[in-house]
């Protein structure tokens, strides 16, 4: 087989590929084989039919279409690996000679991987930022903590206030007319969460236990459900329940009910050293988001819309994937927000470009400075994977290499190390 390549556009080329004849005719070996099983000739068993009396019948030219199929393929990958072009989409194929006896000779149009021309990566500014932690960080985390474990009581006489848990029934009309969705009895709303439309739950402060209310809101312009949107809504409300956030005392009863520590100093010392290592965490993703973005617009790259697509459509599958973990599919989303398929592929886009612009910009960062993954780099990953998912690190190796998925695991090990380059590499302003 021979095969070259020439680039015609930016991130465009042609593979011109030669076939010998002996592959053309065990192809067509093949292609026989396969036919003939299916084809029926008076006087022979199905599958029986000697090749000359088919190709009498039907002609040889009967096989041409499924001798291609088998050999194209096949032909198409080892050009692409002799010719070392890394392809990003499917290619145009132009089969220019095919016949019994003859050289195959095709042409096949590849969109391939664009090349990236780096900017300046080493020795770019970030920001250093602060992770240290101020009293009133602590304090404001132990009242978050002070709420969560809070007691509801009920509020017998008075009025709901904000920060209450009230118990409600409301319907809701527009133009006079009910609508859907906009009826519940018995709901729990915390006010002051913001989880109703905006000025719903300031008018429901001041109801007392078992009063009735009427109150007026306006739809935001951007509300999922588009019927509504910028429409004012009356609410018929009535309030069964208010329950009262009774917060426990911050001391050491408190820090012992929270957590292994005997007094609240104990507990505010781990608590502040959680929160250092946290924000240190924060500054440590901020710092290589940064370095990242700012080494990849220095540099020049072309990327081809096919990748754009690719990205935009893993990005929407990564986002059904986690609607599941939520109880959601995608039909449910699309129902809630009012956006189509889309919509949200189109929404994804922007994102899908930064993402894959970063990542060719750290692979050629990578191939500059010779950064690789080791095999016990590999096989540290493959042991974190074992813990995580409980399977042996061999059967995690098989699992990724069956799927043909190794690669991956190389490339975000590499990619891991590429971003510790250039954060090691960087400067703080």
């Amino acid at each position: 087989m021979k095969a070259s390549w020439e680039k015609i556009e930016k991130n465009v080329g042609v593979l011109d590929i030669e076939v010998d004849a002996e592959q053309v005719a065990a192809a067509l070996d093949k292609a026989f084989k396969k036919v003939v099983a299916k084809v029926n000739v008076p006087g022979f068993r199905k599958g029986k039919v000697p090749r000359a009396i088919f190709e009498s019948k039907f002609g040889v030219e009967s096989l041409y279409q499924d001798a291609l199929d088998i050999i194209v393929p096949d032909a198409y990958v080892a050009a692409v690996q002799e010719t070392g072009i890394v392809p990003v989409d499917r290619p145009e194929v132009d089969v220019e000679q095919f016949g019994k006896g003859q050289v195959l000779k095709f042409k096949a149009k590849v969109v391939v991987k664009p090349e990236v021309e780096l900017g300046e990566y080493k020795g770019i500014e970030v920001e250093a930022g602060d992770a240290s932690v101020s009293e009133e960080e602590i304090n404001e985390e132990l009242e978050r903590l002070q709420k969560r474990h809070a007691e509801l009581v009920p509020v017998e006489e008075g009025v709901a206030e904000n920060g209450d848990v009230v118990v409600i029934d409301f319907e809701g009309f527009v133009d006079g007319e009910p609508f859907e969705g906009g009826k519940a009895e018995r709901y729990s709303l915390e006010l002051g969460s913001g989880s109703f439309i905006p000025g719903f739950e300031e008018q429901v402060v001041g109801l007392a236990k078992d009063g009735e209310k009427e109150i007026t809101v306006t739809f935001p312009e951007n509300y999922q459900a588009e019927e509504l949107q910028g429409k004012e809504a009356v609410f018929k409300i009535k309030l069964h329940d208010i329950k009262r956030k009774n917060l426990p005392a911050l001391d050491d009863e408190f820090a012992k009910d929270v957590s292994e520590f005997e007094t609240l100093d104990e507990y505010k010392a781990d608590l502040a050293e959680k929160l250092k290592e946290r924000k240190q965490n924060e500054l440590n993703s901020k710092k290589e988001a940064e370095v990242v973005e700012k080494v990849a617009a220095a540099a020049q790259v072309e990327i081809p819309q096919v990748m754009l697509d690719d990205e935009a459509e893993q990005m929407v599958k990564e986002f059904e994937n986690r609607l599941r973990t939520q109880g959601m599919n995608i039909q449910m989303y699309y129902q809630f927000t009012g956006q189509s398929a889309d919509d949200l592929k189109a929404q994804m886009k922007g994102d899908a470009e930064k993402r894959v612009r970063n990542n060719l910009v750290l692979e050629a960062v990578a191939k500059a400075e010779n950064i690789e993954a080791s095999e016990e780099e590999i096989e540290a990953e493959l042991e974190n994977l074992s813990k995580m998912y409980g399977r042996s690190a061999d059967e995690i190796r098989s699992i990724f290499a069956s799927n043909g998925t190794l690669g991956t695991l190389v490339q975000d090990i590499v990619a891991r190390k590429t971003v510790k380059f250039l954060v090691d590499n960087s400067k703080t302003a």
